[in-house]
């Protein structure tokens, strides 16, 4: 059975340095970032970029069958501090939107004053409200933090392996992931916000990747960190391999004799697995990206940032189908105390004509950013008796191999 398969409550919190779930290898142990392409930092995480925290809150509890407000649950919280929990110094910012059926609270106040004051949080879409609050209750507990603010939270839909209307991401789970964060290898695949979500129908959630360029005469760092929940299983490339078409079977299934609930409706488990129907159904889903950089980019600079991550999903397959919510947002922790200054605040900026290898940087690691997800993933089951199976490590090596991208 499936290690999620529980029916016991399990509410886990990691830091960003525990990084439990992490010892599945990664696209970099694989071979398949040097296919991507680009230099990856250190960790090959968005955490490469000085300051950087990230923390999860991870829920789950509970099997079989739904039953509204008691489970199962399969959900949870992650947080992004541009420069740690413990500063208060915001940073320039920007965001973008490649299709808009989602939500990303907080970003009128980022176009407007071209700062991001706080955290950033992703959880599932029914919980972003709570998750809000959660950031201003945090923000007026901690002395020296500003007690108001607008926070950013993004949110994808985990309703197809969680019981999404009963609300069990509290108060205190983002509380906790707020103060869980920190620098180092980050936990991915089935943590925090990204413990129910899949990714073109695999097990998908949390992942991230980072890359080192020269930018006139001088190194900059750049990662992403992604919460994918999107796309079809035919359009999925890694490494510009068509390998979604080499895994027609391992589609999400159905134990026990329930109904899923998706689109199309998903099969029994008990049918021959490898007779698995290809993925008729629509491109639907969404991810939300989170982007850093140490590079002095101001927020005109930083919006195109943003734009290029659909450029790393298009890669991967993304289409940003319309009732995906595509949502990204991207920060520089360069010019610090830029927004606090009392008077004219001296600041710098990679000229536009300089700025290509970072937009690179940002297509390269936001394709790896998802691969990272697929593979730290685990087979999960659900709500319902919902079965979404990771990707096969060994199946997805022998597709780059027969494509002649791996020795």
């Amino acid at each position: 059975m499936p290690r999620l398969a529980l029916a016991l409550v399990l509410t886990l919190v990691a830091s960003a340095s525990a990084a439990e779930g992490t010892s599945r290898p990664r696209a970099r142990e694989l071979g398949i970032a040097a296919l991507i392409g680009g230099t990856p930092g250190a960790l090959d995480a968005i955490t490469d970029v000085p300051g950087v925290e990230v923390g999860h809150a991870t829920v789950i509890h509970g099997s079989g069958p739904r039953v509204r407000g008691q489970g199962p649950a399969r959900t949870g919280v992650t947080v992004v501090h541009p420069r740690g929990k413990a500063s208060m110094d915001p940073v320039f910012a920007a965001w973008f939107t490649l299709n808009g059926n989602g939500e990303m609270t907080g970003t009128t106040w980022i176009q407007e004053s071209g700062f991001l004051e706080g955290p950033v949080a992703i959880t599932n879409t029914n919980s972003v409200g709570v998750v809000r609050d959660a950031i201003l209750e945090w923000q007026v507990a901690r002395p020296g933090l500003q007690p108001w603010g607008l926070p950013v939270v993004g949110e994808t839909w985990d309703g197809s392996l969680n019981d999404i209307d009963g609300f069990h991401v509290k108060p205190s789970h983002a509380i906790a992931a707020l103060d869980a964060a920190g620098g180092g290898p980050v936990a991915e695949g089935n943590v925090g916000g990204g413990t129910g979500m899949i990714c073109h129908r695999f097990k998908g959630g949390i992942g991230t990747a980072s890359r080192v360029v020269e930018v006139a005469g001088a190194s900059y760092t750049l990662g992403v960190l992604v919460q994918c929940n999107y796309g079809r299983r035919p359009d999925l490339r890694v490494a510009g391999v068509p390998v979604g078409e080499t895994i027609p079977d391992l589609m999400p299934c159905v134990t026990g004799g329930g109904r899923s609930g998706m689109e199309p409706e998903a099969p029994a488990c008990e049918a021959d697995p490898a007779s698995g129907a290809a993925d008729g159904g629509e491109d639907s889903g969404s991810i939300i990206a989170v982007v850093a950089t140490d590079a002095p980019l101001l927020p005109h600079q930083l919006k195109r940032i943003a734009t290029r991550v659909s450029l790393g999903i298009g890669r991967a397959g993304g289409m940003g189908a319309n009732s995906s919510g595509d949502i990204f947002v991207a920060f520089s922790t360069a010019n610090p105390g830029a927004a606090l200054a009392p008077k004219t605040a001296p600041v710098q900026m990679i000229p536009n004509g300089a700025i290509n290898p970072l937009f690179h940087a940002t297509v390269q690691a936001t394709e790896e950013a998802i691969v990272n997800a697929l593979l730290a993933a685990e087979t999960m089951d659900g709500a319902d008796g919902l079965r979404v199976h990771a990707l096969p490590h060994d199946r997805l090596l022998a597709a780059l191999k027969a494509a002649n991208r791996l020795p």
